[in-house]
């Protein structure tokens, strides 16, 4: 068997078997640990805007399967209805306690929800909303047959993103200059899965994670 065969061999194994069953171990084991940080947040949450605490949005899943992704809400209620897809910097939409959950990227953690029921997973292409997804074709295609992930390089590349698409016509922003590079992101991933990968993902992401949160604490 040729090296390159054996290497695509392995790379489905580990896609297709192993990857989910650590998934879910890991996102029970966190789980249990951050209990008491889902407590403290939720609280937060409810004394700043009440409820609900959570927010669900649908997303593009794998093999293009639409799912609903859980977040932390960070702004006011029904804030998808009186704004873009895209959050614009300085959003007025954000909460004061959304702000801190968004800049050390706390709002996520509910997303272990989605690793344990097998919609997500902690390392894949972030998922996109499905007016996007469902208009992948050639090569885009490729991002939704791995699992969509709570970090990926598009996130790490992107991860001050309500920057760069800066406080106007975000959605507008977004698809024309950070769309087709987050893309071309994913499939990078989709094209390159395997364990020493999502390793080094996810200390990559922790490091960007910590360095935002620092930098905005400081301010």
């Amino acid at each position: 068997m040729k090296r390159n065969e054996r290497m695509e061999n392995y790379k489905k194994f580990y896609n297709v078997h192993m990857k989910s069953k650590l998934d879910f171990f890991l996102a029970l084991v966190f789980l249990i640990v951050l209990l008491p940080v889902y407590i403290i947040i939720s609280l937060a949450i409810i004394i700043d805007s009440g409820f609900p605490v959570f927010y669900k949005a649908d997303r593009g899943g794998y093999k293009g399967v639409p799912f609903k992704i859980f977040k932390f809400r960070s702004m006011v209620k029904n804030a998808d209805k009186i704004g873009g897809g895209t959050t614009a910097l300085n959003d007025p939409r954000i909460t004061r306690v959304g702000a801190f959950l968004r800049k050390t990227k706390l709002d996520e953690i509910p997303q272990l929800f989605n690793i344990l029921n097998g919609t997500m997973s902690f390392i894949g292409p972030r998922p996109e909303l499905l007016k996007y997804t469902n208009q992948y074709e050639g090569e885009e295609k490729l991002i939704l047959e791995v699992r969509p992930g709570i970090t990926d390089y598009s996130s790490i590349e992107f991860i001050n993103l309500d920057e760069i698409v800066g406080g106007e016509n975000a959605d507008e922003m977004y698809e024309k200059h950070v769309l087709k590079k987050k893309n071309q992101l994913r499939i990078k991933y989709a094209k390159t899965v395997s364990f020493a990968t999502d390793i080094k993902l996810f200390f990559l992401t922790v490091f960007k994670t910590i360095k935002k949160a620092l930098t905005f604490m400081i301010k």
